[in-house]
């Protein structure tokens, strides 16, 4: 009976440890568990915040990306209108450019054409073309942002109309293709969502001048188109010739980086580097719905 009583008493004693060295081995497995687990859940919140964010800056709206780089040993003076940007040339009596972003609403507008061309109220009279200066000069008063994009508001259709925004411009050309660019791109705005628009003169050496105030005559004209669709950026350039005649738009299309070396102006700065080493190199039509006739 001795001999069992202290078995049972040894047997007693071995319990508690076996008990806490199981619960040892357990707390440590439960613990190893855990850390496991959080480093998953932070590898993959890491990884999900990783992709929301290119996700984000792929598609994210850029401020002002419409507007160019200020342009070497050229005088400038920038004027924020109501609908559009306009870096002025006091010394040619004209735009430098024009530029503007055009959205589907904006294109929806119905406010009258207003037809009252006036100097801008921001320049001098020494710094600006005034009306009689187009007096029978045989050049319209070309539109750089057209009337037909400032409809949305009475304020930017009235600014549409200083000169600041005005170029002379061959009456054909006005009427004729350069027309039918601006409609196709109210139809792009419409269908994408929003064009960011530059448009402009391009002046050579010794260009005829008109009027009193002796206002350039460009020799060429240019647009370029800069679109984001679903986060994927397309740009496109155009050069007219300053006279008649009308050829398909594939004709006067040309890549932004081609567009740059005949302007000096740097287009679309505010592009990410990697993005817009792509964009100004592609003269890609299966990305606009631009008729090539």
């Amino acid at each position: 009976m001795q001999q069992r009583k202290r078995k049972s008493q040894n047997k007693v004693h071995k319990s508690p440890a076996l008990f806490i060295i199981a619960a040892l081995v357990v707390g440590l497995a439960f613990l190893l568990h855990q850390f496991t687990s959080s480093q998953a859940l932070h590898s993959n919140s890491t990884t999900t915040q990783k992709s929301e964010t290119i996700q984000s800056s792929s598609t994210e709206t850029i401020e002002g990306i419409e507007i160019p780089a200020k342009i070497p040993n050229r005088n400038e003076i920038f004027i924020t209108h109501t609908g559009f940007t306009v870096s002025y040339n006091p010394d040619w009596k004209i735009p430098n450019w024009v530029a503007y972003e055009l959205t589907s609403e904006e294109v929806a507008g119905e406010e009258p054409r207003s037809n009252r061309f006036m100097p801008d109220p921001n320049l001098t009279l020494a710094q600006t073309a005034t009306d009689n200066d187009y007096k029978n000069s045989g050049w319209d008063r070309g539109h750089m942002a057209p009337a037909a994009d400032m409809k949305w508001s009475k304020q930017a259709m009235k600014e549409s109309f200083y000169f600041s925004n005005v170029c002379p411009q061959n009456r054909n050309l006005n009427a004729g293709v350069w027309n039918s660019l601006e409609e196709q791109v109210r139809a792009l705005a419409l269908q994408k969502g929003s064009i960011y628009v530059v448009c402009g003169p391009i002046i050579d050496e010794n260009p005829q001048t008109i009027g009193e105030n002796k206002v350039v005559v460009p020799q060429r004209f240019f647009k370029a188109l800069l679109q984001n669709s679903n986060g994927n950026w397309h740009a496109i350039g155009f050069v007219f010739d300053n006279k008649s005649g009308k050829r398909p738009l594939s004709t006067y299309a040309l890549s932004i980086n081609e567009l740059q070396e005949i302007t000096g102006i740097t287009f679309f700065p505010s592009l990410p580097v990697d993005i817009a080493e792509s964009v100004k190199s592609e003269v890609d039509f299966t990305q606009w719905a631009i008729s090539r006739k």
